[in-house]
């Protein structure tokens, strides 16, 4: 067996592959052999089939089998004992490949193209000034974190009348044409009703300024619009409440006010924990401001992330044999139509450029990601999907519990480590040239990105 390169251009090269009868020949007889001792055919006992049938009925498929395999085994052989770094896979050229005649054949020539990838030179330095951004919290977004909090800490209170604010809560029971109660009707016990969710202007302005033990008469339907809600409301079955026609009498028994929160050592402790240090008006929104600066400092690193590559990408301007991607993608997206291919691959382009621009960091730079460094990556996703819901002091079990189930999920883990990777190549970047930082307000970066 014999493999010749010839480059056409620095990013397109053939490769002729020789195969030979000698190359095969021995790995076809003994598989024949077996053949031959296994092979059940009519008139002749196992094992006693004639090598002329054998060869006849058998020979081709086994050597056509036995040469795919040479073939594939020995190109993989060549690129890496050659070093080659090529992008996408070989293939068939279209004009040097003679077509093969298996049945008379005996030695065989196969030719590929391939696609080299560029060399990418970075030589990166202190030289090279890179924009970084430092964005400062807003009071206005202080402001907003600690009006949740307040929020989402405050209850219901007890209050004397209905306001249009105020939520009630009461007993149900359905009416007939003439008023009255139906016998064995729907009666809930107990349901709250949001007076600012009413849709139905009357019936909402029916409710204000009644107390404890009033009673209102109305149709549920007509007053929220939403079946699918009535049935939740009156705790009936969903065909129930798609023909439900019918006043309701709703005897008020509690009359509620919602209470924001004090700003108070107690809240600070439902957020942080117990032992939080946390204990005036003025810690909570310094540890507000630092939480905030803190998501700020991810968006100033993506906005650096989006720059470098930007920026990366238009000094290294890699050239790209694209006639060969285009047949490249066009083979192994068949499902594809042509066209769609044709309008992706420019975005496909841009992607490879910078992918090979990071594969040349990672080298450089021997960059690694462990899975320490993801499960600490899912535990922050983790916390960050609790401190959503206001729940910030989480139990560390809690979270690796989490984590845990996100790394198990393939496809998650392998955006976790691109994600990671993608970091530390920017952070490599980061340290080989000069920042150029520049201080900006959370509402002109939010302008910027606009």
């Amino acid at each position: 067996m014999n493999i010749t390169r010839v480059n056409t251009d620095e990013l397109n090269a053939v490769l002729k592959i020789n195969i030979e009868k000698a190359d095969y020949e021995k790995t076809v007889a003994e598989q024949l052999k077996g053949y031959r001792q296994k092979a059940s055919i009519p008139g002749f006992r196992p094992g006693k089939v004639p090598d002329s049938i054998i060869k006849r009925r058998f020979r081709v498929p086994v050597m056509v089998d036995e040469v795919n395999k040479l073939l594939s085994q020995k190109l993989s052989e060549y690129l890496v004992d050659e070093k080659l770094h090529i992008l996408g896979e070989p293939l068939p050229n279209e004009e040097l490949q003679q077509k093969i005649n298996w049945e008379t054949d005996e030695n065989f020539e196969f030719d590929f193209d391939i696609a080299l990838a560029p060399k990418v030179n970075l030589d990166l330095s202190k030289n090279d000034v890179f924009p970084y951004y430092q964005i400062s919290a807003s009071e206005e977004a202080i402001d907003k974190q600690v009006e949740m909090a307040k929020t989402q800490l405050g209850e219901n209170v007890p209050d004397e009348v209905v306001k249009e604010n105020s939520t009630v809560r009461g007993d149900f029971v359905q009416l007939d044409e003439k008023g009255e109660p139906v016998e064995n009707g729907i009666q809930p016990k107990s349901v709250a009703v949001a007076i600012d969710l009413i849709k139905n202007e009357e019936i909402k302005n029916s409710f204000i300024g009644k107390k404890k033990d009033d009673v209102v008469v109305f149709d549920p339907v007509v007053a929220f619009e939403n079946r699918h809600e009535i049935k939740h409301l009156l705790n009936i079955e969903k065909e129930e409440a798609e023909v439900l026609n019918s006043n309701f009498s709703y005897t008020i028994t509690e009359v509620l006010k919602f209470e924001e929160a004090s700003l108070d050592e107690e809240l600070f402790k439902k957020l942080y924990g117990e032992e939080t240090d946390v204990k005036t008006v003025e810690d909570f929104r310094n540890r507000i401001r630092t939480e905030i600066e803190a998501n700020l400092v991810y968006s100033s690193n993506q906005k650096f992330a989006v720059d470098t590559r930007d920026k990366l990408l238009a000094d290294s301007n890699l050239q790209l044999p694209e006639n060969f991607l285009k047949r490249w993608l066009v083979a192994i997206n068949k499902e594809l139509a042509v066209e769609q291919i044709e309008k992706e691959f420019d975005d496909f382009l841009v992607d490879l450029r910078w992918q090979l621009i990071k594969d040349t960091i990672i080298k450089e730079n021997e960059i690694k990601v462990i899975p320490e460094e993801a499960h600490a990556f899912a535990t922050e996703m983790a916390r960050a999907q609790y401190n959503q819901y206001g729940i910030y002091d989480i139990p560390q079990e809690q979270l690796d519990s989490f984590a845990k189930m996100i790394l198990e999920k393939e496809e998650e883990k392998e955006r976790i480590y691109k994600r990671l990777y993608e970091d530390k190549v920017v952070k490599a970047v980061k340290d080989k040239v000069t920042l150029q930082e520049t201080p900006v307000s959370q509402e002109d970066f939010n302008q910027m990105m606009q």
